[in-house]
């Protein structure tokens, strides 16, 4: 027998418990000795309903336990005993922990079986479900979205399942093959024309005009306009197969697409007025600006790099880090530029005319940058550049440490995260497979073997698995099972 021995137990207002009135339980095959004292302090939960079942009927016994000997006074519970552990708990210490190893949502099911609401939970239990309850509405949003690209909307009209086979097609790479070749060959049209975007930038490569004057390469800037065709025909594409137009618009990658391809159109329009306006010179640095702002398709790599979007993910999470390095750096660069104007200003030779003048020294030495174009030259200055260093060595690498321990949750976390959709998805396609078998077993009995894969798909099941199919009956009910899943933690808020 585990847990509480048999002795005598004291609530905490000092009176014992009586011996008197034992309630024996056994839990999946363990046998617990309670007392009617200790289980009346919480009188809406199953286990105290136990203290009168001798004046019940069979009927009402056997709603309330599994099974009962009445000859042993035994109520039996198929349950598990280690969660139950956990349970008993709340009659003696008034609030439940829930041990290591146990899954928050099948315990959450223990307790809503034992009639114990979630606010008896310490604080810590609750702060773990709710990052259960998290990961659970992540992995529901992948599976729906799974569902959504391989079984489509069914009330869809023409015009919506053209929308929505165009969307996969520009949008879900893994959907088809032909989403995967196209996001390949977009993938090249951005290596490409960045590629041409520098390279035209080499004078070697340029050519005169008839004033003189170096211009961009005629073939650099033919293989530029296929390209800024393609960015432009894929972002139209897109839009036009957007669910949702406007969050499309706001969306910050589609920003820098449309920033990728706007400079073009807007220097063409530009040149169209003639000579005379491009000659302007408010007009010659609007247009330098604007080429300048082609840098930002590099960006547009982060679309097909997973890498890159956990490194954004994770750099969005870290604000609070990055905050306290800038913090440390500026509270550095200010003090140590004004040390090293001080010890300098009485030097000849000096190279520190200002404060402000001694900022950038400041910052190359913290950042270990070292130039040479700024240095010090009395013994005080050298002192002061020395120390300097140390200490911005020592404020870059204090808050890098939970940077990169973000980036490593992010990443792992997203492994995680499409690992368990994905065996949702395969676990539902098992069981609509099981499903159809048995139907067709059911017409040839004689058929051996049929308990066994039976038994086998039923074991498949860990406590963990999140059970999305009860019967293959579609996309939604396999999302209302989840959501069910997902409720049962969404109660610790309540």
């Amino acid at each position: 027998m585990w847990g509480i021995h048999r002795m005598r137990y004291a609530d905490c207002n000092g009176s014992e418990a009586s011996e008197e009135t034992e309630i024996v339980v056994n839990i999946g095959g363990v046998k617990q000795v309670l007392y009617e004292d200790v289980l009346s302090r919480y009188p809406d939960t199953r286990l105290a309903e136990l203290v009168d079942c001798s004046v019940k009927s069979s009927g009402e016994i056997s709603s309330l336990c599994d099974d009962y000997d009445p000859d042993t006074r035994e109520f039996y519970f198929d349950r598990d005993p280690e969660a139950f552990k956990c349970i008993i708990e709340l009659y003696y210490y008034g609030e439940i922990h829930m041990k290591r190893g146990i899954c928050p949502i099948c315990f959450m099911k223990e307790m809503e079986f034992w009639k114990i609401g979630s606010d008896f939970l310490d604080e810590c239990c609750k702060s773990h479900l709710k990052e259960v309850e998290d990961e659970l509405a992540e992995i529901a949003e992948k599976v729906k979205t799974i569902l959504v690209d391989r079984e489509g909307d069914p009330s869809a009209g023409g015009w919506q399942r053209f929308q929505i086979c165009l969307w996969r097609l520009m949008e879900k790479p893994e959907s088809s093959l032909p989403a995967h070749i196209i996001a390949i060959v977009s993938f090249i049209f951005i290596l490409v024309s960045s590629v041409v975007m520098c390279v035209g930038t080499i004078p070697d490569l340029q050519v005169e005009d008839s004033e003189g004057n170096l211009t961009d390469n005629p073939t650099l800037e033919v293989i530029e306009t296929v390209c800024i065709g393609w960015f432009t025909i894929e972002y139209v594409l897109r839009l036009i197969s957007s669910p949702n137009k406007i969050k499309f618009v706001l969306s910050f990658m589609n920003i820098i697409d449309f920033l990728a391809i706007m400079p073009f159109f807007v220097v063409l329009i530009l040149t169209s007025f003639g000579a005379g306006v491009m000659e302007l010179a408010n007009v010659q640095q609007a247009v330098q600006a604007l080429r300048i702002m082609r840098i930002a398709r590099i960006f547009k790599l982060a679309r097909h790099s997973a890498g890159l979007q956990t490194l954004t993910s994770a750099l969005k999470s870290s604000f609070k880090e990055l905050g306290l390095l800038l913090m440390y750096m500026g509270v550095g660069v200010f003090l140590f530029s004004a040390l090293g104007y001080t010890m300098e200003q009485n030097h000849p030779d000096t190279l520190f005319t200002s404060i402000p003048q001694s900022f950038w020294w400041a910052v190359i030495t913290m950042t270990t940058v070292g130039y040479g174009d700024v240095y010090p030259k009395t013994t005080l200055g050298r002192c002061n550049a020395a120390i300097s260093f140390l200490c911005g060595v020592i404020a870059i690498a204090l808050p890098i440490h939970p940077i990169i321990n973000n980036f490593v949750m992010f990443y792992n976390k997203q492994q995680v995260l499409e690992t368990a959709a994905k065996h949702e998805i395969e676990l539902m396609a098992l069981r609509s497979g099981n499903h159809e078998m048995r139907a067709a077993r059911g017409a040839h009995k004689h058929v051996c073997g049929a308990g066994v894969w039976n038994n086998a798909m039923r074991s498949c099941h860990s406590d963990t698995y999140i059970s999305l199919l009860k019967e293959p009956r579609g996309t939604m009910h396999h999302l209302t099972e989840l959501q069910k899943k997902i409720n049962i933690t969404s109660r610790i808020h309540d």
